[in-house]
């Protein structure tokens, strides 16, 4: 099985859709059922400026997403950006999430020169947190019922990875 990573493009959109509606998808993300395909259509149309949104494919089929979204509003923030990925159910743990941080971080610190990229992870998702700590990713704090989630509120991890 071969993991080719690229840049997102607006036809890729009904796919990111898909996997953003799977149901760990959604137990790790901050999305919710019933989101329409024209939600993700729109914001692939509309990320912010400077802001890069990449893809995976497994045979020619879109299997995950991960985005570097900057701030816009606060110049003394250029330095950082923020971090997520979702990967399709049926693709999980066939090395996707890796190959895409794993190019989100080359694209970040040889290309773009990001010192910080931020993230959330639900405190219970222990695959994601330790691939996160695998690229440098560490805690730096916890928030305490940060997101409703499966009818109760549940909280999350601040991880941070540095590059100074």
């Amino acid at each position: 099985m071969s993991i080719t990573v690229r840049a997102a493009e607006p036809e890729d959109s009904d796919a990111i859709w898909e996997t953003m509606m799977q149901p760990l998808a959604q137990s790790g993300t901050l999305q919710i059922p019933l989101s329409s395909r024209e939600t993700f259509r729109k914001r692939l149309a509309e990320l912010p400026a400077g802001s890069h949104l990449l893809v995976a494919e497994c045979d020619g089929k879109v299997v995950g997403n991960a985005g570097l979204i900057v701030e816009t509003r606060h110049v003394r923030r250029k330095h950082v950006a923020s971090f997520g990925i979702s990967v399709h159910d049926a693709w999980q743990g066939r090395g996707v999430g890796t190959a895409l941080i794993s190019a989100a971080v080359d694209l970040a610190d040889r290309w773009l020169n990001f010192t910080r990229l931020e993230l959330t992870v639900f405190t219970d998702n222990t695959a994601a947190i330790a691939l996160y700590k695998k690229f440098g990713f560490e805690i730096e704090g916890t928030h305490r019922a940060y997101a409703f989630r499966n009818g109760q509120f549940a909280d999350v991890h601040s991880m941070a990875r540095l590059k100074l």
